[in-house]
C-alpha cells in the first residue's frame, strides 16, 4: 500500500461487518489512525486484528450503538 493515510485519523461506523470493515481494514492498510464504532465488541476486535495482521496500527475500539 502507499501509506495514503498516513498521519489521519478515520472514524469508521458500523465497522465490525460488512462495508464498514472493509473501510476500516482498506484505511488501516493504508496507515489511518482508526476508530472503530459498531455495537458488537467481538466483531470490533476481529477486524482490529485483520488490520494489525495487514501492518495497520492498533484502533480505538468504541462498542457504541449510533441509533
Amino acid at each position: 500500500m502507499t501509506g495514503r493515510m498516513e498521519g489521519r485519523v478515520a472514524l469508521v461506523t458500523g465497522a465490525s461487518r460488512g462495508v464498514g470493515a472493509a473501510v476500516a481494514k482498506a484505511y488501516g492498510a493504508e496507515g489511518a489512525q482508526l476508530v472503530l464504532v459498531a455495537r458488537t465488541v467481538g466483531g470490533l476486535e476481529e477486524v482490529d486484528d485483520a488490520v494489525r495482521r495487514a501492518g495497520g496500527k492498533p484502533a480505538t475500539l468504541v462498542p457504541l450503538d449510533l441509533a
